[in-house]
């Protein structure tokens, strides 16, 4: 197993370089870096989501340095440092994990994540059902958090069946609501009761997400991308064609669309 010190102290010593020598670095902030740290955050993620380990290596590295750079910040308000940020990381892991490091039994990932759950809301300063929850996080992920802190109270569905009826109905209201509602005009505000009916059925689906244990965030992501992957190819079949993607009927587009669909199974 290699030793990573050395290069971690490395890394240490150019983050301090780098806020002393660059301009840039000498101007940033907490505020100013954070969504450079949200960005490198994602772009690890589409790493991962489209199994290129070399890019993972390589995103990795950018949101380590993230972490540097704004431990230093800490350092500098007297407020922490890297070395305390990695050992209150180490003890809260150990803390959040009795299984491995004490007397507690999970033997199961569901009973691990509801030890999770209990440890996190006993801990000094999260108090009510909905603690920690930032109001910073994507919409779809927030919904997921919150959704999690009512089910560890048993505010949740028992079953996957009756997440899925409820989605059911609440596509149903959303019908009901455009079918009053009409189609709206270019550039209108949008009807405000089809604008919650949508909230609920997104919302519903983050449901059906969470109990089917999948990480909705991730699966929409994985399908925008393939939602851009297949409309590019469509694009370059119909070019191949010598036809221009932008000229064709909505039903020659979905013609294309298909094969690009077909062949990226």
């Amino acid at each position: 197993m290699s030793d990573p010190s050395q290069a971690l102290l490395e890394l240490q010593q150019l983050t301090t370089r780098l806020r002393r020598d660059c301009p840039w670095d000498r101007e940033q902030t907490a505020a100013t870096i954070v969504p450079h740290t949200i960005e490198e955050a994602y772009e690890v993620a589409d790493a991962v989501l489209a199994g290129d380990a070399a890019k993972e290596l390589d995103e990795l590295g950018d949101l380590l340095f993230q972490v540097y750079f704004l431990s230093l910040l800490l350092e500098e308000e007297g407020e922490g440092d890297l070395e305390r940020v990695a050992r209150h990381c180490h003890e809260k892991l150990v803390r959040r994990h009795p299984h491995v490091f004490g007397k507690a039994e999970a033997e199961t990932t569901g009973r691990v994540l509801e030890n999770w759950e209990k440890i996190k809301a006993g801990e000094e300063g999260r108090e009510g059902i909905f603690h920690d929850v930032s109001t910073g996080l994507p919409g779809f992920l927030m919904a997921q958090k919150l959704q999690s802190r009512a089910a560890a109270v048993g505010f949740d569905y028992p079953a996957l069946s009756e997440a899925l009826a409820d989605l059911a109905s609440e596509l149903d209201e959303l019908s009901e609501a455009i079918a009053v509602a009409g189609q709206p005009a270019p550039g209108a505000e949008p009807d405000p009761h089809v604008a919650a009916e949508i909230g609920d059925v997104l919302f519903a689906c983050v449901n059906v997400s969470r109990l089917a244990r999948v990480d909705g965030e991730l699966a929409l992501r994985q399908a925008a991308g393939r939602f851009r992957d297949r409309v590019e190819l469509a694009a370059s079949l119909a070019e191949a064609d010598g036809k221009k993607f932008s000229a064709l009927t909505l039903a020659e587009q979905d013609s294309y669309f298909d094969r690009a669909k077909e062949i990226t199974k």
